[in-house]
C-alpha cells in the first residue's frame, strides 16, 4: 500500500529559505482542499531578520516578473518593503562599448531584494528579509518554526526520528530537505536517502558595496549592470543596485581573490562607480558561497524528498524561482499522489528533469557565450545588433529579449535558444559582425596612414 498523508501527519522540513517555505506554504494549501490537517516544524539555524551573516542566505538578490507574477497568482503578493530597488534597464558591458537595454514590455520586470535584513554594518532597521518574509507567511499558515541546526536522521518502520542538540528525537511522516548545499547536511541525508547523489557545485562570488542612496541613483539608476568580459573563470557578472547598496555577483567556475581582483579592476566595472572611490573600504561583505551546476541524483525516497539547490535548481540564475518551482511540485505530490519513492517519482521527478533538461540546454547557450566573450569581433556583432534594437521604434528586439531574459531567468533556457535561431536575428547579428569589423578595420588602415 502507498504510504500517504492522513490527518495529524506531521512533517519536517530542514531549511527555512525560499524552498523550504515553498514546500510549507503550498503543503499546507493544497491540503485543505482535503480538509487534511497537518503539522509542519520548520528547521533553520539562521534567524532572516538578523543584519549580516547570521541572516544571509548568499545569493544575488533578483526575483523576476515571471516569478512576482506566478506568487501573487498563489496569493504570494511581496510588500513594497521587501522590494530595494525596481529593475527596469539592463546596461550591457563589452570591452568595445555598452548599451543600456530596456525592459522588452516597458514594465518593471524585475526586483532587487536582501536574502537576510541587510549586509555587515547596516544600519537601516526598517529594511525587512525576504527569506524572513517568506518564513513568516509559512507561520501564518500555521508552521512552527524552530532556530535549530538538525544533527541526525534515523529511520525507522513507521517514520523517520530527526534530532538536534537542543532536543530528544522526534519521529516524523515524512522529512523534507531544503538546506542548500550544505555537506554535513547532505552526509546525515545519505542515512535516509541512501541512493542519493549531492549535486555537483561551484563557487561563485558576492559582494555588498556600501555608496549611500543619492550615488546609488546618480550611478546606477534603475539599471542592473551586466558584464561580458574576456576574464578567466567568469561566465557572467553583474552590479545590482539596491537603495544605499549595490551587490556584486560574480558566477562562473571556482571563483577566487585573484579573479575578483580582475573582474573589480577592469575599466568597465571601475566605469561604473565615482572616481575615486575605494572600492575595498566600500565593501561591506563579501562570500564565496556555491551553486548547484548539476542536479542531484535519486533526490527522493519513502518518506523523503530533497527540494530547491539539494535536488535541482537553474543554471546560474534565478535560485529563488527554482526554490518555488521544485517546492510546489514537492507538495503537490506529497498531498495529492503520497509520500513513497514510487509517488516522488511519478510526479516530482518530472519537474526535476524538466529543470535539468533545460540546463543542458543553458550549458550549450553559456558555452557559445563564452565563444563570444573571448572574441572582440563576435562581441562588436553582438554589441551592434543590440544598439540597433534600442533604436528600433518598431520594439523589433529579439536579441534584446534573448539577453534580458538569459539575465533575469524570466524564460527557461529552450525558450530562449528557439529565439537565438530565429533567421531574421541570426542575419542582423552576423551583418552587424561583418559591417562593424570591416569599419574597424578601414578605421585602423586609415589611422595608420595618418
Amino acid at each position: 500500500m502507498s504510504l500517504q498523508l492522513n490527518d495529524n501527519s506531521c512533517i519536517a522540513v530542514i531549511g527555512g529559505g525560499p524552498s523550504g517555505s515553498f514546500f510549507t506554504y503550498f503543503a499546507y494549501d493544497f491540503a485543505k482542499r482535503f480538509d487534511l490537517e497537518l503539522t509542519i516544524d520548520i528547521y533553520e539555524a539562521k534567524d532572516f531578520s538578523k543584519i549580516g551573516a547570521g541572516g544571509c542566505n548568499h545569493c544575488g538578490g533578483i526575483i523576476s516578473e515571471s516569478l512576482v507574477q506566478m506568487l501573487a497568482a498563489d496569493g504570494i503578493v511581496i510588500p513594497s518593503n521587501i522590494i530595494r530597488s525596481g529593475i527596469n534597464t539592463y546596461t550591457l558591458h563589452v570591452e568595445q562599448g555598452q548599451s543600456v537595454i530596456k525592459t522588452p514590455s516597458n514594465e518593471q520586470r524585475i526586483a532587487s531584494v536582501f536574502r537576510g535584513c541587510g549586509p555587515k554594518g547596516c544600519l537601516d532597521t526598517s529594511q525587512r528579509s525576504f527569506d524572513d518574509f517568506l518564513l513568516m507567511l509559512c507561520k501564518e499558515k500555521g508552521a512552527n518554526i524552530v532556530y535549530e541546526k538538525i544533527t541526525n536522521a534515523e529511520r525507522t518502520d513507521d517514520g523517520i526520528f530527526i534530532e538536534s542538540k537542543t532536543f530528544v528525537k522526534k519521529k516524523y511522516d515524512l522529512v523534507v530537505g531544503a538546506a542548500g548545499l550544505n555537506s554535513k547536511t547532505f552526509e546525515m541525508f545519505a542515512s535516509i536517502c541512501p541512493e542519493l547523489v549531492p549535486p555537483k557545485t561551484t563557487r561563485t562570488y558576492i559582494n555588498e558595496f556600501f555608496l549611500k542612496k543619492d550615488i546609488v541613483e546618480i550611478f546606477f539608476s534603475n539599471s542592473m549592470h551586466v558584464f561580458l568580459l574576456d576574464l578567466p573563470n567568469i561566465t557572467f557578472g553583474a552590479l545590482i543596485p539596491k537603495e544605499n547598496y549595490v551587490t556584486l555577483v560574480l558566477l562562473g567556475q571556482d571563483i577566487d581573490k585573484e579573479i575578483v581582483k580582475k573582474f573589480v579592476e577592469s575599466e568597465q566595472v571601475k566605469g561604473c562607480f565615482p572616481e575615486g572611490l575605494n572600492l575595498e573600504e566600500a565593501a561591506h561583505c563579501k562570500c564565496y558561497p556555491y551553486i548547484n551546476v548539476k542536479a542531484a541524483k535519486n533526490a527522493f525516497n519513502d518518506r523523503v524528498v530533497l527540494i530547491g539547490d539539494s535536488a535541482s535548481s537553474k543554471l546560474y540564475k534565478n535560485g529563488i524561482g527554482a526554490a518555488y518551482i521544485t517546492g510546489r511540485a514537492a507538495a503537490k505530490a506529497a498531498v495529492f499522489e503520497g509520500i513513497s519513492k514510487e509517488s516522488f517519482k511519478k510526479s516530482y521527478y518530472k519537474t526535476c528533469q524538466d529543470l535539468n533538461l533545460d540546463n543542458q540546454v543553458g550549458k550549450f547557450i553559456f558555452f557559445v557565450t563564452k565563444i563570444i566573450q573571448k572574441s572582440k569581433f563576435l562581441k562588436r556583432g553582438l554589441l551592434q545588433t543590440v544598439i540597433n534594437e534600442q533604436k528600433d521604434a518598431s520594439e523589433n528586439r529579439i536579441m534584446s529579449s534573448i539577453l534580458w531574459d538569459t539575465f533575469t531567468g524570466s524564460a527557461g533556457y529552450r525558450n530562449i535558444f528557439v529565439r537565438f535561431l530565429n533567421p531574421k536575428l541570426l542575419f542582423k547579428f552576423f551583418w552587424n559582425i561583418i559591417k562593424t569589423n570591416i569599419y574597424i578595420k578601414k578605421y585602423e588602415r586609415k589611422s595608420s596612414w595618418n
